[in-house]
């Protein structure tokens, strides 16, 4: 009679037990808090908050720029007149309005 070798029970719970193990750690290196898809997702979000922070500093130079403008140092006519028509609704003698 022939016997069939068998795999032990321990040798069968040694590679299942390696297999679930491999299974979870690539797993978390996949799809966890400090994985792949999440590496991914902080980078698209880091680009977004750079456009926005360029769009800001976009916005501030220019309003820096309208406040230089309107200072005491330095004073544009053109834009006090823009900011007194816009700002207050005045208009000089000479203009008409039509609604």
């Amino acid at each position: 009679m022939t016997r069939t070798k068998r795999p032990k029970f321990g040798v069968l719970l040694f590679f299942a037990a390696a297999f679930l193990l491999s299974a979870h750690f690539t797993f978390a290196a996949v799809q966890g808090d400090y994985g792949l898809f999440r590496l991914v997702e902080i980078s698209a979000q880091a680009r977004t908050l750079e456009h926005d922070l360029m769009q800001l500093q976009a916005q501030i130079a220019t309003m820096e720029n309208l406040t230089h403008r309107l200072s005491d140092n330095y004073l544009d006519l053109d834009l006090l007149d823009q900011q007194a028509r816009s700002v207050l609704g005045l208009l000089r003698a000479d203009e008409i309005v039509i609604r």
